[in-house]
């Protein structure tokens, strides 16, 4: 299984790193790692998607950070690198937030965006995002 090694193309920061760790430690499977993904769907077009997982996949990115593994597939890289993954913690409740440079617009729930280059396919669309607003919430 070939597994590419990458290093400073994701950044965890530490409040993602810490709940990432306490979520392993909940689920008592200190040695999995955190897959981040994205795929169609959301408001906007793509979405990012999270998931514990115990091994990286064939051809994976792999990035570790203070300890925790995160994995990447290829073709979600394409729309990842650069990103910061950061832990949010409010009255409102907590979650993972990605700030993407790669994102031409996201969607006020910020689970969904579309990517550089989606604008004309999405031109007179009924994309949430498209009309200004966010169909998640």
């Amino acid at each position: 299984m070939e597994v590419m090694e990458q290093t400073d193309t994701i950044k965890l920061t530490e409040s993602a790193v810490k709940m990432v760790q306490d979520l392993l430690r909940q689920k008592n499977v200190p040695d999995h790692g955190l897959r981040v993904f994205v795929s169609g769907g959301g408001c906007s077009g793509m979405q990012y998607g999270m998931a514990l997982e115990e091994e990286p996949r064939a051809y994976d990115n792999v990035v570790e950070s203070n300890g925790v593994r995160v994995f990447v597939d290829p073709t979600s890289m394409m729309y990842l690198s650069g990103v910061t993954i950061d832990y949010v913690d409010s009255l409102m409740g907590g979650g993972f937030s990605i700030e993407n440079p790669n994102a031409a617009s996201s969607c006020g729930c910020g689970h969904s965006f579309k990517a550089a280059g989606q604008e004309q396919q999405a031109a007179g669309a009924t994309a949430g995002a498209a009309g200004g607003g966010c169909g998640c919430g």
